[in-house]
């Protein structure tokens, strides 16, 4: 029997949200046979409306969870509207794929209803990303907005989904759960009722993710070390470290935890990183900072996307008003020295090698400190160097002569746009891209006899039947106020609702069912005789 999300709390929120899902199946079931054209106009039409309150949500995001930088979470807001949206549009996750090289057919096969959670570091981007890609492969979306930032994420997801059923999607594509709790979450996590988790926030998070019993998507942590070679544009690599570091107050998972610095340029990349707003602190400071900044060997939360300057006077250290990044000088890499782990803050380590060994060395180590799998950043000329670097490096992104943040998130080169990083077997991930709408669709697969005397069919001018089994989903709003029985919706009252629980041939159903049953007690009375 299905698991169903069946209890109820005192505000019946967990029966609620049950009438979410069960909405989210009719939507997605009414959408996987939506036309491309269709399609790519719906989505279309949601990345404008995203895009075009980006700067309203910025403002919203940091008002309310009281960390970043509204300017960068207005960029990142439109990167992942119609950013995103230019970038996947003139790709088809829709229509059927013939080859008649080998002789096979691929049908996608959207994954149903998409349980996504979304961070407190990124929340409004983060859902338009995720719906985005949910629509662009014809899924339904259930969204789950982090405690922290559940007024400006749940707003904006409920602008997406006005803006898509108003282009022609089906009521209840796109829903959002106002009120998160871990128990509501949990239940969500483990019911059946949902086809696939798209998981971005911390690790426990995650992990609960991944050992739901259910298909998911998430994403591990990182310790991204950005190495300086003697062949680098010091310059060039001073000036994007530095705006990397302070973009959005560091809070991008990508952003880089420490730079690994070749003797021969160490003192110029300094030199210029303070050019560039960055404050190279003292010993003494840097004692100091490690304490406020992990006290008692684990991070300080209520530092996280702080500017610079607040940690700073928050831990008794003086620097110039202008101050974007602190450049802390690292004493060693390793797991028992907080300083080289991940610092989603504007805190950068610095660590001067001797030489490309010991560069490498470095990266490796911090890469095995809580970072597998995730990203590194080479600022580099030469060519074999940067083959080596990336082959030797753990990670399933390496960004060159580019800021670690944006580089390796997609914004900055050509990898996908993303707020959700593949971490790979490395980072204990199935998936090691950078999320996109090809993670949220699968495809069947027709193989023909390879023997050469048995033709390949004709699929020209061919399309995809609408499927006989799935069911129909009344047009307009439908009124889903139903009740949970043994795991199951039971009828609901309303009568275009009730339709929908029909299927297409009901009476032959029934004539079969009361057959069954006949044949049952006929051979009941004979086992009495």
């Amino acid at each position: 029997m299905p698991t169903a999300i069946n209890e109820t709390d005192a505000g019946g929120t967990l029966h609620q949200t049950a009438q979410m899902i069960e909405k989210a199946r009719w939507a997605a079931a009414s959408f996987a046979t939506c036309p491309r054209d269709t399609v790519l106009s719906i989505v279309e039409a949601m990345a404008r409306a995203a895009a075009a309150e980006a700067r309203r949500y910025a403002d919203w995001a940091v008002e309310e969870s009281g960390f970043g930088n509204a300017d960068h979470k207005e960029i990142k807001n439109r990167l992942c509207s119609t950013g995103l949206f230019d970038h996947y549009k003139d790709q088809n996750f829709t229509d059927f794929r013939a080859d008649p090289a080998t002789k096979t057919v691929a049908i996608p096969k959207p994954a149903g209803v998409i349980f996504a959670l979304t961070p407190s570091t990124n929340p409004v981007c983060s859902v338009f990303y995720k719906a985005i890609l949910a629509l662009l492969t014809r899924n339904a979306i259930l969204i789950s907005p982090h405690p922290a930032a559940k007024a400006c994420g749940a707003d904006a997801a409920r602008l997406l989904a006005r803006t898509a059923e108003a282009a022609g999607a089906p009521d209840g594509i796109i829903q959002v759960i106002p009120e998160p709790t871990m128990p509501l979450i949990n239940s969500v996590m483990t019911s059946d009722r949902i086809n696939l988790i798209l998981a971005t926030g911390g690790s426990p998070v995650v992990r609960a993710a991944y050992s739901s019993g259910n298909p998911a998507i998430g994403v591990g942590p990182g310790n991204n070390p950005a190495y300086v070679d003697e062949t680098a544009d010091v310059a060039r690599a001073a000036r994007q470290i530095a705006e990397s570091k302070a973009f959005d107050n560091s809070i991008l998972c990508t952003n880089e935890s420490a730079v690994i610095a070749h003797a021969a340029i160490a003192g110029r990349l300094a030199q210029e990183m303070k050019r560039q707003g960055c404050h190279l602190i003292s010993a003494d400071d840097r004692d100091r900072l490690a304490e406020h900044l992990f006290p008692g060997g684990k991070f300080n939360i209520s530092l996280l996307g702080k500017p610079a300057t607040t940690i700073a006077e928050s831990a008794g250290i003086r620097v110039p008003r202008d101050t974007r990044v602190l450049l802390v000088p690292l004493e060693r890499i390793g797991d028992d020295y907080p300083l080289s782990r991940e610092k989603l803050c504007p805190v950068l380590g610095f660590y001067e090698v001797a030489d490309r060994e010991a560069g490498l060395s470095a990266c490796r180590a911090m890469i095995r400190n809580r970072g597998a799998g995730h990203s590194a950043a080479i600022h580099a000329g030469d060519t074999a160097m940067i083959l080596r670097f990336a082959a030797e490096m753990d990670v399933m992104r390496v960004v060159i002569n580019v800021g670690c943040s944006t580089g390796a998130a997609g914004f900055d080169t050509f990898l996908g746009p993303t707020m959700t990083v593949g971490t790979g077997f490395h980072g204990r991930s199935s998936i090691g891209e950078n999320i996109g709408p090809q993670h949220l669709v699968q495809w069947t697969r027709i193989a023909y006899n390879s023997a050469d005397d048995i033709p390949f069919g004709d699929f020209t001018g061919l399309s995809l039947p609408e499927p006989a089994t799935r069911p129909r989903l009344p047009q307009g709003k439908i009124d889903y106020s139903f009740d949970w029985v043994g795991g199951r919706p039971s009828r609901p009252s309303n009568a275009a609702a009730a339709d929908a629980f029909e299927p297409a041939d009901a009476d032959a159903l029934r004539a079969e069912i009361r057959q069954l049953i006949l044949e049952e007690m006929r051979a009941m009375q004979q086992e009495r005789q």
